[in-house]
């Protein structure tokens, strides 16, 4: 099972590669279980409720919109990257829906 030192070295690596923690996902169960062990990892960033345990990066564009990538925080590493306007009135809704590709491939994992 994934802990708060397992998110947080997550974290680093991204860093390390120049992306920006921009949200965190987690489900009540993670939530419980990292509880302020997570904190010292996410100063700043928004922790929003989810179905899904995932953490959210952007980074600079080379060209077009700014990359967006959204990582499972799971034992099995899995990412899902999208480039977006973060200018747009669509904007959200085209995280929503890579949150929710996220979720329906790591519930066919689960199940594989």
């Amino acid at each position: 099972m994934i802990d708060a030192e397992n998110i947080g070295e997550i974290i680093a690596v991204y860093e390390k590669h120049g992306w920006v923690l921009r949200r965190v996902l987690l489900t009540p169960t993670l939530k419980a279980r990292v509880n302020d062990g997570i904190s010292q990892f996410v100063d700043g960033v928004q922790v929003i409720d989810a179905e899904v345990d995932a953490a959210w990066f952007s980074r600079p564009p080379l060209s077009g919109g700014v990359a967006w990538e959204i990582r499972h925080l799971g034992e099995t590493p899995y990412a899902l990257v999208e480039n977006v306007d973060e200018y747009s009135t669509d904007f959200e809704d085209a995280l929503c829906s890579v949150e929710t590709r996220l979720g329906e491939s790591i519930g066919k994992v689960k199940r594989a």
